[in-house]
């Protein structure tokens, strides 16, 4: 045997070894190799969730949000709008003093859109998303909706910024033998408009999101992180609970819709079973701080 073969013979023997060990311990040696996880860089919060909270002190909140680690901020239209009084250079001096990035928000896409469009590309925002549009009755109304999202991914465009639409329950659900979300995403223009999914929403409708992200990358290119109570009641409006207490298993969720090109993970949480709006979000970034994809 000539020197070669035997030392090929001994590396064999040595990774078989390994990868018996690998079993036995429940692991592989080709996964720790191959998927290794890793912590997610960051990640961001949907102010609605500290709706109660946000109109009465905008700054001292987000001063709070900070403080607990979130970097990203999505934002919604309140009655002072998207920018909470400051308007979007305020907004966006007050997110620089923070450490925080106001990356996209949610809006009425009905009012004064294009002003909206060139206020958020002028501060460097990513993203506005139509939050709801509501259950239906006809399977038409949602190729409308397509053709709504459609001009508005004009306008962003123009503006140089992107448009989205971001998803409850109702879109997932069959209608007319179709999925209204399928409609929506393939009469809508990808070089325009994306897609945020909301988890928690697509779970809610017996959907299983890894199945989304791979039958249509590279649309959805956010995501709510929003869990749901292992012990829920018939109103899945009170079955979101705090990240880490419910049922969804966001590691493999987002690590699959990262490799579908999903960049932005933003926490949203609708009911507190555990304490106030503020110290679910603290645990919330906690959970998020150990979040391996």
């Amino acid at each position: 045997m000539n020197y070669n073969r035997r030392k090929f013979i001994q590396q064999t023997a040595g990774l078989t070894s390994g990868l018996a060990l690998a079993s036995m311990a429940g692991g592989s040696l080709f996964g720790d190799l191959f998927e290794e996880s890793k912590k997610l860089k960051t990640f961001g919060l949907q102010l609605y969730t500290l709706r109660d909270d946000m109109p009465a002190n905008p700054k001292g909140v987000l001063s709070q949000v900070a403080s607990f680690g979130y970097k990203q901020i999505e934002s919604y239209e309140g009655k002072d709008g998207m920018f909470w009084g400051m308007g979007n250079t305020g907004f966006k001096k007050y997110m620089d003093d923070l450490g925080m990035t106001i990356i996209s928000s949610h809006c009425d896409i009905s009012k004064d859109f294009e002003k909206k469009a060139n206020e958020a590309a002028a501060i460097g925002m990513k993203y506005l998303f139509c939050p709801y549009k509501g259950p239906q009755k006809k399977l038409d109304d949602f190729k409308k909706f397509a053709d709504e999202f459609n001009a508005c991914g004009d306008i962003c465009k123009k503006a140089g910024i992107r448009f989205g639409y971001h998803n409850h329950d109702y879109s997932f659900k069959e209608m007319e033998g179709q999925i209204p979300q399928d409609v929506m995403m393939k009469n809508t223009n990808p070089d325009t408009v994306d897609f945020e999914m909301d988890i928690y929403w697509v779970v809610a409708a017996g959907q299983d999101p890894i199945v989304w992200f791979n039958k249509y990358p590279n649309r959805f290119k956010a995501c709510h992180i929003k869990d749901f109570s292992k012990t829920p009641g018939n109103d899945n409006g009170k079955n979101s609970t705090d990240l880490g207490k419910g049922s969804i298993n966001f590691s493999s969720i987002v690590k699959a819709g990262m490799k579908q090109g999903l960049e932005y993970s933003i926490v949203e949480q609708e009911f507190y079973p555990y304490g106030t709006p503020l110290q679910a979000v603290k645990v919330d970034a906690g959970y998020m701080k150990k979040l391996k994809v």
